[in-house]
């Protein structure tokens, strides 16, 4: 029956072009060859698996690496400027509201993969009358307008059923399943052995995600490595996410599952830690698909499980597709169906722990270029979808309350980082594993210092512009109390980092860093103006737009919701020694000097959480002027997004705490830090420490 529907719709669309219904328009005719062409070569794949399934045989692995690098091959960027998947060229051959339109449409073909190899029949089908629908509208009135109705529907009838997959997928737990056959000790000898790395590519590959040498360079690296030391780097990720839950007071025996997100390549690690959890913790996991759709969202930054990125330009291009369609009657459509979505899964919901995320850095570099002709929101569409973004987050926290969640980060490289992949690797395992207590300690010495002042004042060097006056919160009882969190490796690997949320009013100045990668996009002189808390302006090579979309995130201004100062001096040695600073995550990257986020605070909905540092003091800078308005109005308290933005060391001049008198406690001065008790974060600078 499957097949049978399958084979109908191919046949139908097939027709429709063979007809000549499109032979008086080039551009038109060539535009369906390529999109009938790629869903022809899906439904193939999907006819050879139905195929082998009734044979009951397996696709030869060298079979399935040449379908995996035939479905990517129109959006490598060699090919991809002569695509109409790519809104430049669609533009320039329809014009732009036509353009982007068909644009989208064929991006939306190709999120069909997931569909093929999930063997998910109405997701596939869907798209495939989306073809139809599509050819059908544009040999009748080729109109922006029809278009734009057959698009439309397309998202609002198929909203319910995509919603409820994504949902389904990140809250019950099945998906890592893979290698459940397996107990821990047999799953590192199976990894280990030569002759079944081949079973670990074909597990890959058969999600459907793009995969390249980087990947299978990750997991030989991984396999390669003694069985302790692999599950030591699983445990220090497992531990993280445990530690998460005790740091706050969270009580992890009410949750059931824990949802695992990662790169393909480090796909021996994933099931290590899943077996670590469920044996040792009691939580099963969940797995879910990073956003490949206009339903799940595309973005540069992947987050959830997924492979090699074929080109982060698509991904650029097509993130904002939903601007062509969007309306008050889809957002109002778009909330009630997230609610009854969580509604359906209300049990699992309150079950889910939070994500435990293995992020990786060293991709292959990309230099962003923000496309006119790509669709993107404008003064009428961007209240539409930050009025989506903050209800969603109202509903999701009713679902998935933040006082009973928690997560970890940690974060290794990809062999594309360079030749000295294994240094970097080994580094990267270095840094992860530094001594949690020295840290600790060091680090209530500098809150202590910190808890006596009125504001932080940070001043640049060296062609560093930044020059900052972050207001803190009173302390009423500073025996009892403090303003900073004394933050070592628990939800955020690895350690090195005190952070707050600053009081807005109060908060001004310039903060500027000279060169930086902020969620795998590069920017250059980033400078942002901040006056009483809120970005008021802002600049960077690159152009503001750049800001708006990644940073901003279309919100005309933002909050500062942290300020910290990073620790950990031997990350930022390391990274300049291999010449890699540029390529590190913010996750390490914000470890590397004082930074500072725009958005929600740290404790985006978890304000009224006790929490407190190892000294036994409580954590009382948890809000600030916005995110206050939880309780009278929680639509307007949050803004779903938290950039960190790092100065550097050797950028900075000076960071002190100012006391109300005036009185300054120098804490950083050109980059070094001099707070009594902390001179061993200087050791590092030492050209011996890591020989010592």
């Amino acid at each position: 029956m499957e097949e049978h529907r399958i084979r109908e719709l191919q046949i139908d669309i097939n027709s429709l072009l063979e007809s000549g219904v499109f032979s008086e328009n080039d551009k038109l005719h060539d535009y369906f060859t390529e999109v009938i062409g790629f869903a022809s070569r899906l439904c193939s794949v999907w006819g050879r698996f139905h195929k082998m399934e009734e044979d009951r045989q397996v696709i030869p692995l060298e079979e399935l690496i040449d379908i995996n690098a035939g479905l990517y091959e129109q959006i490598l960027p060699e090919n991809y400027s002569s695509s109409y998947v790519n809104p430049e060229y669609a533009v320039k051959a329809f014009g732009t509201d036509i353009g982007r339109l068909l644009c989208a449409i064929s991006a939306e073909i190709r999120a069909a993969i997931p569909s093929v190899f999930g063997k998910d029949l109405s997701g596939f089908v869907s798209r495939l009358l989306l073809i139809l629908d599509t050819a059908r509208a544009a040999s009748e009135d080729l109109s922006a307008e029809s278009l734009r109705s057959v698009f439309y529907k397309y998202y609002h009838d198929n909203l319910p059923f995509e919603q409820k997959k994504k949902l389904h997928s990140q809250l019950v737990p099945g998906s890592m399943d893979l290698f459940a056959e397996y107990e821990l000790e047999d799953f590192l000898l199976f990894a280990s052995d030569r002759d079944n790395r081949g079973a670990l590519l074909y597990v890959a590959l058969w999600t459907g995600e793009y995969i390249t040498d980087n990947e299978l360079e990750v997991m030989d690296k991984l396999c390669s490595l003694p069985g302790r030391e692999l599950v030591n780097m699983a445990r220090t990720y497992v531990n993280g996410y445990v530690k998460g839950f005790a740091m706050t007071s969270k009580d992890i025996s009410i949750k059931k599952t824990a949802e695992i997100r990662f790169n393909l390549g480090f796909l021996p690690m994933a099931v290590i830690a899943g077996h670590i959890l469920k044996r040792e913790h009691g939580l099963d996991t969940s797995v879910m698909r990073a956003g490949y759709s206009i339903f799940t969202g595309r973005s540069v930054e992947k987050n959830g499980f997924f492979g090699a990125n074929p080109n982060p330009q698509y991904d650029l291009d097509h993130k904002d597709d939903l601007s062509l369609i969007i309306d008050e009657s889809l957002v109002d459509h778009r909330l009630n169906v997230l609610k009854e979505s969580y509604e359906e899964l209300k049990k699992e919901a309150r079950l889910y722990g939070g994500p435990a995320v293995i992020e990786i850095f060293g991709e292959p570099e990309f230099t962003p270029v923000t496309k006119p002709e790509a669709a993107s929101y404008d003064d009428k569409t961007r209240p539409l979808t930050l009025r989506y973004m903050s209800e969603a987050g109202v509903i999701t926290n009713t679902y998935i309350p933040g006082e009973e969640r928690s997560f970890t980060i940690i974060a290794y490289p990809m062999p594309s980082i360079g030749d000295n992949f294994d240094e970097v690797f080994d580094a990267t395992v270095l840094i992860n594993n530094l001594d949690y207590e020295l840290y600790r300690d060091i680090q209530q010495k500098l809150i202590d210092a910190l808890d006596t002042a009125e504001y932080v004042e940070v001043c640049g060097r060296d062609g560093n512009s930044t020059d900052l006056r972050v207001k803190l919160h009173t302390l009423t009882d500073p025996i009892h109390q403090t303003n900073f969190e004394n933050c070592v490796a628990d939800v955020n690997i690895p350690v090195g980092e005190v952070f707050t949320s600053p009081v807005l009013e109060g908060t001004n100045g310039v903060l500027h860093v000279k060169h930086v990668f902020l969620n795998g996009i590069e920017y250059h002189n980033l400078t942002i103006r901040v006056k009483n808390g809120f970005t008021s302006e802002y600049s960077c090579d690159e152009g503001a737009k750049l800001i708006e979309d990644n940073i901003l995130f279309h919100h005309p201004s933002l909050p500062m919701g942290e300020c910290a100062i990073g620790t950990n001096t031997t990350a930022y040695v390391l990274a300049r020694r291999l010449g890699i600073e540029s390529r590190f995550p913010i996750l390490i990257a914000e470890k590397m000097g004082p930074h500072f986020a725009f958005g929600d605070t740290c404790y985006s909905h978890e304000e009224d959480l006790k929490t407190f540092n190892p000294d036994g003091k409580q954590i009382i800078a948890r809000e600030n002027e916005v995110s206050r308005k939880r309780i009278s109005d929680p639509a307007s308290a949050y803004f779903n997004c938290h950039t960190d933005i790092t100065v550097p060391y050797d950028e900075l001049g000076r960071l002190s705490a100012v006391l109300p008198d005036g009185s300054k406690v120098d804490i950083i001065l050109n980059g070094r830090f001099v707070l009594e008790g902390c001179e061993p974060l200087n050791a590092p600078f030492d050209e011996n420490f890591l020989n010592s």
